[in-house]
């Protein structure tokens, strides 16, 4: 058995082409999405980065592993503490554990472990590659890696290879010399003037009037990124400058797969494209970033090739990405591990047949701390803390009329509020009783001062909006922040 997993940092489905995009962003990963099973409704249970991989990789929603956030206590694995033995769990229970277990070899070219001080990213792997930009590459500093890395052992038996991507993550790196194959397209049609004019409106962090987090410096390195959104031209650049970072990326992923063709191994590889998190490309007026519990950050590309399996399929169930590992022991013949959260969906690649969930809970704490529930054709976001932002308590979207997120019908759709409510209380209760300690880590980001990305900015962006004519913004965030103020 042979597999490569693609994990492509920051890219959302909405800007690939197999999931209905209307540029030609990912030629070589939509060849991949016909010859086998794309999932359209597939998510992140804990985003962005470290949550995300560290419930990948544990098998593990972010509430018992206690890694919900970029900082502080929730940015640490909780200790297994007296029940450890001489290695820890991770040794048996972890996603590469599971192809260990294959008697598989197992290798990783990534960064991200540094990244983000990650020893659950590294647990299970035989080789690791460190591509020694801590999430800074180019695809050219990458795909060498793997050309060789192929060169060497594609030909061999029982090889399981991940691949970590970066440039879909800002600021948008594609060489100038790669060009603009956008340059004549026009914007997706639902980014309009009208749209802009509202988004200018809205303040918090990658907003259009501070595409830099807190600011709109440019930084000159990266002419791709803009700093702020003031007209439909900018608008364009950062469109543009995202697509150019996804079409750069799968131009390099062709090389691969051009590669595998080459040692005639191409048919015989388990070939799984996915990505840690989506991006926020205009919802919730958010540009460039993965810092909310909504559909731009949580919604991420799956996409399985498996010989012998179903080819040319969509599966529409609801997924998380931490439902991968139970999926592939099912498809190994192996049992789930004990430790793991995720269930199987081995049955869409191999008939076809529909078996997602009933609804998931997705959460975000690093930007700022919100839950949300995913079910039927809604998607209800609570706020906890909202990173600057002044988001609503409760938001409410019906995606199948506003897939983009610019419009909460929470007031209007108290029923469906509710609902969700019980939804999410359901789930909470279930994931207490079911882990041995007994704080909620989303409740320890509040109670140390916030999400990491957002913590002690407050002043600092309140004295920005003072000097760029939004004062008007500082007395509600005030209200809602009085300690960052003191």
């Amino acid at each position: 058995m042979k597999v490569l997993l693609l994990d492509l940092d920051s890219t959302s489905p909405s800007h690939l082409g197999c999931y209905g995009y209307q540029r030609n962003t990912s030629p070589n990963i939509d060849q991949i999405a016909r010859e086998g099973v794309r999932f359209t409704n597939y998510y992140t249970s804990d985003a962005p980065c470290l949550p995300s991989r560290t419930a990948l990789m544990t098998g593990r929603f972010g509430i018992h592993t206690g890694v919900v956030g970029h900082g502080g206590t929730a940015a640490d694995m909780r200790h297994e503490g007296e029940q450890r033995e001489f290695k820890s769990r991770l040794t048996q229970e972890s996603l590469p554990a599971l192809f260990r277990a294959e008697d598989m070899y197992t290798a990783l070219i990534s960064p991200f472990g540094e990244r983000h001080s990650s020893w659950p990213f590294y647990a299970g792997f035989n080789e690791i590659h460190n591509t020694g930009r801590s999430g800074a590459e180019s695809a050219e500093e990458v795909t060498p890696i793997v050309l060789d890395w192929l060169e060497k052992n594609a030909n061999k038996d029982n090889w399981m290879l991940y691949v970590n991507y970066w440039d879909p993550h800002t600021p948008y790196r594609a060489p100038n010399d790669f060009g603009n194959p956008f340059a004549d397209e026009p914007l997706p049609a639902w980014l309009t003037e009208e749209v802009l004019e509202v988004h200018k409106q809205k303040v918090g962090p990658h907003s259009v009037n501070e595409i830099n987090m807190f600011d709109d410096k440019v930084q000159e390195e990266y002419p791709r990124l803009p700093g702020k959104i003031a007209d439909m031209s900018d608008l364009k650049q950062m469109i543009d400058g995202y697509d150019c970072g996804i079409r750069y990326m799968d131009e390099h992923i062709g090389q691969i797969f051009e590669a595998l063709r080459l040692q005639g191994v191409m048919d015989e590889v388990v070939i799984i494209i996915t990505a840690d998190h989506g991006e926020n490309m205009g919802q919730l007026g958010i540009y460039g970033e993965h810092g909310t519990a909504d559909q731009g950050t949580c919604r991420i590309p799956m996409i399985i090739r498996y010989p012998g399996m179903m080819q040319n399929h969509v599966d529409h169930g609801l997924h998380y990405h931490l439902d991968l590992g139970p999926t592939l022991a099912d498809l190994m013949g192996r049992n789930s591990m004990p430790s793991w959260d995720g269930q199987s969906y081995a049955s869409a690649l191999r008939s076809g047949k529909e078996c997602g969930r009933d609804y998931l809970v997705l959460s975000q704490c690093a930007h700022v701390c919100q839950r949300s529930v995913r079910f039927d054709e809604w998607l209800y976001i609570r706020t906890y803390h909202d990173g600057y932002h002044l988001f609503d308590t409760e938001m409410l979207f019906n995606l199948q009329e506003d897939e983009h997120e610019q419009v909460n019908v929470a007031v209007t759709h108290p029923d469906v509020c509710r609902e969700a409510v019980y939804l999410l209380n359901k789930w909470h209760d279930q994931m207490m009783r079911t882990m041995t300690h007994d704080t909620d880590p989303l409740w320890t980001v509040m109670k140390e001062g916030g999400p990491y990305h957002a913590k002690g900015q407050l002043k600092q962006y309140a004295q920005r909006l003072r000097e760029t004519g939004r004062a008007q913004a500082i007395p509600e965030l005030m209200s809602r922040h009085p300690r960052e103020f003191q």
